[in-house]
C-alpha cells in the first residue's frame, strides 16, 4: 500500500503533480536519489495493476513517459561528482522482455555512482550476456523483468552463465522479484527498487 504522495501521484498517473512534488521536494533539499525511489514505487504499483489487469498498456507507457520527463530533470543531479571509476557491470533485460524503464534507471544510477555499465539493451540472449561478461571481465551482472512469463528464459540465461565458468554474481531485478524467485532462478541478488542495485553494486566492488 503506497502512503508516499509522490508515489501515489505517479501511480495515478498524475502528470502535473508528479512535476510539481519533484520541484517541491528539490527545492526542499530531499535527495535526488530519495525522489527516484518515490518514483519507482509508483512505477512499481503501476506495473502491478497492468500485471492484475486493472491497467491497460497504453497507462503503464504514460506512467513510464511522466517517468522520463522526470529524469530529465533528476538525471544532471544524479551524475554528481562522484567519478570515480569503480569497475565495470553488465546490465540487460532478459529474452522475450522488451520493458526498459527500471533498467534504464538503475544504469543512470551506477553511472552517476561512477561504474562503467555496458548496458545490453532489451530482449537479450544468453549468449549475449556471456560475450559481455567474458568481454569486460564484469564482477556483477544485472538482469531485469518485468513480464512473470520471461523467468524461465532468466534461469536459463543464469544457467548458461555458470555452465560456461565465469563466476560472476547476478542480480535481478524487477517489480515481482523477491528471495523465492531468486532462488528459483540460481541469482546471488535480487532488487525491487533502482535503489538496492546501488548497495549490491557497493557491497560487490568493495570485496
Amino acid at each position: 500500500m503506497l502512503t508516499d504522495a509522490l508515489s501515489i501521484a505517479i501511480a495515478e498517473l498524475e502528470e502535473e503533480q508528479v512535476a510539481g512534488l519533484v520541484k517541491e521536494r528539490l527545492d526542499s533539499g530531499v535527495s535526488p536519489l530519495e525522489i527516484v525511489n518515490s518514483l519507482q514505487q509508483g512505477m512499481a504499483e503501476a506495473g502491478s495493476r497492468f500485471e492484475t489487469g486493472e491497467y491497460f498498456l497504453g497507462e503503464l507507457i504514460m506512467c513510464g513517459e511522466i517517468m522520463q520527463d522526470s529524469m530529465v530533470i533528476l538525471e544532471p543531479l544524479l551524475i554528481g561528482s562522484n567519478a570515480e571509476y569503480k569497475g565495470s557491470i553488465v546490465m540487460g533485460t532478459v529474452k522475450g522482455d522488451i520493458h526498459d524503464l527500471g533498467k534504464n534507471i538503475v544504469v543512470m544510477l551506477l553511472k552517476g555512482s561512477g561504474y562503467n555499465v555496458i548496458d545490453l539493451g532489451v530482449d537479450v540472449s544468453k549468449e549475449k550476456f556471456i560475450e559481455a561478461i567474458k568481454a569486460s571481465n564484469a564482477p556483477l551482472v544485472g538482469m531485469s523483468v518485468l513480464l512473470t512469463g520471461c523467468q524461465e528464459s532468466m534461469k536459463e540465461t543464469i544457467e548458461a552463465i555458470r555452465a560456461a565458468g565465469l563466476n560472476t554474481k547476478v542480480l535481478i531485478g524487477g517489480n515481482y522479484i523477491d528471495d523465492i524467485i531468486k532462488d528459483y532462478v540460481g541469482a546471488d541478488y535480487s532488487a525491487q527498487a533502482a535503489t538496492d542495485g546501488i548497495k549490491v553494486a557497493e557491497e560487490i566492488f568493495s570485496l
